[in-house]
């Protein structure tokens, strides 16, 4: 390790194994608070959760322990590359960083000569969740006048059907659920996807006796762990909870002196849920009317009830109506009343960083073309609608994403990429399925090679995230790379350009009352949770009237996923229920297609990240589809025998795995393979669509029916 490498002074004067402090980058709302052992080699060694932080609580996930595999991971990319051959042939050759930002330059100024600066499109997710290198993007697209981009992707679905009810992003304090007496995890596998949440829960269960309910369409590892189990058919969980809130009022369990004073219309609900009996509800979800009345009981007479409200119901065509049905479950019963009740999806509301600076908003012009990127293959095959009036793409970047195996329709992204006529960078760590068709690959630094700052959706802290080793030769910085290409592009003297990462963190933290950067690292993250009256909306829901709205507008404000006027079609907003109810728009099962395919995440990947490394391979073998025994048996599928699926999008195969952890009908694929893994390169979004969901996008990930044979 070189004097330069940035140890926190702390931990070069403590005894033993020298640990310094960061906070996970990966896109997961538990953003966890890291100690990680820095070797005298200049490698890390053991990463672990900071036992000093109060929702990390010394717990991280193991894939995350397991880290010194990747950043030492003998296939990262070290060197820029310029493809020599034919797109996708994988003929490579070296440069330097500065010819490549040369080339790059070069090609996004002739692209804009002949279509105009929307041609452009910088493009980025959550490859990383630090502000300064995520967001920073956005500098170089607002000074140039490139194209916008509407991040519809993740989490459209479910914060609009959240927000649509409480009116705000926040809720009661996760750590509340160590208090609560009955902790249901709704739709979110947090074993694998969010292991914090399960943390809280299991405290209230060994010192309070707690029950624990898991709600999910499969016997994942959450719901393993639980008391009870509650499965659903994908897409019904707003049946499951109007029979819930039906049992409610009709027993008397609903807290009706808290609906007059907090609600818009408990009266119109309880009448609308007349008919939604738990019988009705069987035939929709699978659940039988005996347990909807047990759970409805547990939850309508334990006053303590903490609703975990997860991504992964959500990620239906009817998603947004899901996610307004189970929180208005938790309205009903009056939980937030009390500490460790209520319901929690998110906090985003309550950090408020000031990013102006570091995103150059001084120059962002609305008017300017947004490019959905969840249907970035029908932007990229020139579909009109998704074009939205504006020129094809010629020229695009990625930054930290891999749409080549995450994005719908896979088939169309891939063509699209493959165009002669566009110009295609990557900046990465490993080559991905996106990397192999660009025109210029830049290597990547990883978290702990650079500064950053993170926020986590899932709890209440912001935390730091300092350089605490340096990069090997040859990777840059996103932060690097958009500073490089505004001086080539001639816009290195608007807002925001000429700072560091620090000083763009100084600000931020400046501006929100948190000291700055030096203050910040000794004291390692601030806590920002509301008080208790804030949290549990004690003092009016986020509406103007402060009233949780159980009649919604679908296309009315707030909406924090709203999208501009020039983002194209909403989703079929008009067939969304006055009431919570079940709405019929998820792509149903038909003669063609018997089964409903859902690709949830896998615990060791996370999303294409850590796919790459030996460990998580080791631990998920190989890509498998889990079907249930019966339904095997009918189609001659034997465990562990090859099988294919398919829909009119696409067709792969995979090794078949019988399990019973799901209704019949219903077949799940764990974790995003590289298309590699797969017999025809083809991976498992070949098979999902990128169709608007309603109100305001999204992608339905497990919402796709699919045939199934043996193969």
């Amino acid at each position: 390790m070189t004097d330069a490498t940035p140890f926190p002074k702390s931990s070069r004067q403590s005894a033993g194994p020298v640990f310094g402090h960061t906070a996970c980058p990966h896109d997961c709302p538990s953003t966890c608070a890291l100690d990680v052992e820095l070797l005298s080699t200049g490698r890390i060694g053991r990463v672990r959760g900071a036992s000093d932080n109060s929702y990390t609580a010394g717990v991280i996930c193991a894939k995350v322990a397991r880290y010194a595999e990747r950043i030492h991971h003998p296939d990262r990319l070290l060197k820029p590359l310029i493809r020599s051959g034919a797109k996708g042939e994988g003929t490579w050759k070296e440069a330097s960083f500065g010819a490549a930002l040369d080339l790059i330059a070069e090609k996004f100024n002739e692209a804009e000569a002949r279509h105009g600066p929307e041609t452009v499109w910088l493009n980025y997710y959550a490859g990383t969740m630090g502000l300064v290198q995520r967001d920073g993007v956005h500098r170089l697209r607002h000074a140039k006048g490139y194209s916008n981009q509407f991040d519809s992707i993740c989490i459209n679905l479910s914060w609009t059907g959240y927000t649509m009810g409480a009116g705000a992003l926040r809720g009661p304090d996760p750590r509340e659920m160590a208090k609560s007496d009955c902790v249901v995890i709704w739709g979110t596998n947090a074993v694998s996807t969010q292991v914090n949440v399960m943390t809280h829960a299991i405290r209230a269960r060994k010192e309070r006796g707690a029950r624990i309910v898991v709600i999910d369409i499969y016997d994942n590892p959450t719901m393993k762990q639980a008391d009870i189990k509650i499965l659903l058919r994908p897409g019904t969980d707003g049946a499951f909870a109007c029979a819930v809130m039906h049992v409610l009022f009709r027993d008397n369990l609903a807290d009706r002196d808290y609906l007059n004073e907090y609600s818009d219309d408990p009266a119109g609900l309880e009448s609308h849920l007349q008919t939604r009996t738990p019988e009705w509800a069987e035939a929709i979800c699978g659940v039988p009317a005996a347990e909807i009345e047990a759970f409805a009981r547990l939850v309508g007479t334990t006053a303590k009830t903490y609703f975990r409200l997860g991504y992964g119901f959500t990620r239906q065509r009817n998603g947004s109506a899901n996610m307004h049905a189970a929180l208005s479950l938790a309205v009903v019963t009056g939980s937030f009343r009390h500490e460790g009740g209520g319901a929690f999806h998110s906090n985003s509301d309550i950090f408020r960083l000031d990013k102006s600076e570091l995103e150059g908003r001084r120059h962002f012009d609305p008017r300017r073309r947004w490019l959905d990127h969840s249907r970035i293959g029908r932007v990229l095959t020139g579909e009109a609608e998704a074009l939205n009036g504006g020129p094809p793409v010629t020229a695009i970047m990625f930054q930290n994403t891999n749409p080549a195996n995450v994005a719908p329709e896979q088939r169309k992204v891939i063509a699209g990429l493959k165009r002669d006529d566009l110009f295609v960078v990557v900046h990465e760590q490993f080559m991905t399925d996106t990397a192999k068709l660009a025109d210029v690959v830049l290597p990547a630094t990883m978290f702990l090679e650079h500064d950053d700052i993170y926020r986590g959706g899932g709890h209440q802290h912001v935390v730091l995230g300092p350089k605490l080793v340096d990069p090997p030769e040859g990777p840059k910085t996103n932060h690097y790379v958009y500073e490089e290409l505004g001086k080539r592009l001639g816009v290195s003297g608007c807002q925001g350009f000429g700072m560091s990462e620090r000083q763009h963190i100084d600000r931020m933290l400046e501006k929100r009352g948190l000291g700055d950067f030096e203050s910040f690292e000794a004291e390692k993250w601030a806590d920002l949770q509301p008080d208790f009256r804030t949290a549990h909306f004690l003092d009016g829901f986020g509406h103007k009237d402060g009233k949780y709205r159980f009649k919604p507008d679908w296309t009315g404000t707030p909406a924090v996923t709203r999208p501009p006027e020039r983002v194209g079609p909403l989703g079929p907003h008009e067939r969304l229920p006055l009431f919570p109810d079940h709405v019929e728009l998820i792509e149903t099962a038909d003669e063609a297609h018997p089964f409903r395919l859902a690709t949830s995440p896998s615990r060791s990947f996370l999303n294409s990240s850590f796919a790459e490394t030996p460990g998580s391979k080791a631990k998920e073998r190989r890509p498998e589809l889990m079907i249930h025994p019966d339904d095997a048996a009918e189609l001659g599928i034997e465990d562990g025998g090859r099988v294919k699926l398919g829909n009119l999008r696409g067709e792969i195969a995979m090794h078949a795995r019988h399990d019973a952890g799901q209704r019949r009908g219903v077949v799940i694929h764990e974790g995003l393979w590289p298309n590699s893994a797969f017999a025809g390169g083809e991976g498992i979004n070949a098979l999902t669509g990128a169709d608007a969901c309603a109100p305001y996008g999204g992608v339905a990930f497990h919402d796709s029916r699919v045939w199934v044979r043996a193969g």
